[in-house]
């Protein structure tokens, strides 16, 4: 994407006035590896009741030469990996060295996925976490007890006192986090605001801060910097593309004390480069079901 190789096409995500669902599409190509197709689902508040995850999704993919469909993927383990992965990313490129503790905000079936992966991009030694239902913490402390590490349910004056990194892993339409509430240096992943209307954290941190993203045109539309984009905090000229980081041709944090913030808006290019890295290794181990169409 940063190389200008591969694109998004516009995203469509709305409320369907049914379950309190919110449903789209994303997609996009990649000429490089000739990645075509689409992700279609959304997120069910509901289905928690019935025993599903709220999140669903499944991944179309298309032949490029042909337009022939290719493959349908089950996409609900793959988001969580890949959201996981966008956010692990930023930590990599963007967090403090000597980052020693991660906060979390948010304690949902995404969050594990987060801390997870989070984990093995600095040598933490703290997990501090928020959630509004404090119980659901129990899964991260979980997870931060199998990588022998303590954890500790804090308030968000805590959180933002102790955190280098803070992952935020919500579905708020108000903003959680606050600029006050942020020390200088802190690294921040804000991976739940993928809608118009959603917000985890307060426009003035987003202003306030260097900020990232996956794509300016998700983030300013439908990510955590619409708020302050709209209010005419930031610019989309201010936003910095990671690929430009990991490309290096931007430098990313260019200080211990700056704020960093990437806004991971979810895209479409990521949903369909790890389908097809899975239905290329279904494929090699006989596992696919192949299909008269």
């Amino acid at each position: 994407m940063a190389r200008k190789s591969a694109y998004n096409f516009p995203v469509i995500r709305e409320a369907i006035g049914h379950a309190d669902a919110l449903y789209g599409f994303k997609s996009g190509f990649d000429r490089e590896s000739l990645a075509l197709g689409l992700k279609s689902g959304g997120f069910w508040p509901g289905n928690i009741d019935k025993g599903l995850t709220n999140h669903q999704s499944t991944v179309f993919l298309f032949d490029a030469d042909s337009g022939r469909c290719r493959a349908a993927v089950g996409g609900n383990l793959l988001t969580a990996l890949r959201t996981a992965a966008a956010s692990a990313v930023s930590i990599k490129y963007l967090a403090r060295p000597d980052a020693r503790v991660l906060g979390m905000i948010g304690a949902g079936h995404q969050s594990t996925f987060q801390l997870k992966a989070a984990l093995d991009q600095r040598p933490f030694e703290k997990v501090i976490g928020w959630n509004i239902e404090p119980a659901a913490l129990e899964r991260l402390a979980s997870v931060a007890k199998e990588r022998g590490l303590p954890f500790e349910s804090v308030d968000l004056d805590q959180l933002g006192r102790q955190a280098d990194v803070i992952i935020t892993i919500t579905s708020s339409f108000e903003p959680i986090l606050k600029a006050a509430q942020v020390r200088p240096g802190t690294h921040l992943a804000c991976m739940g605001t993928d809608t118009k209307g959603k917000q985890e954290v307060e426009a003035e941190l987003v202003a306030a801060a260097t900020v990232f993203t996956d794509e300016i045109a998700q983030s300013i539309t439908i990510g955590e910097a619409q708020h302050a984009v709209g209010r005419g905090l930031l610019s989309a000229d201010g936003i910095v593309e990671i690929g430009a980081v990991i490309n290096r041709t931007d430098p990313g944090r260019r200080s211990d004390d700056e704020i960093t913030l990437f806004d991971g808006t979810g895209v479409g290019l990521q949903d369909l480069a790890v389908a097809s890295a899975v239905v290329d290794l279904a494929v090699a181990r006989g596992i696919a079901i192949d299909v008269d169409l």
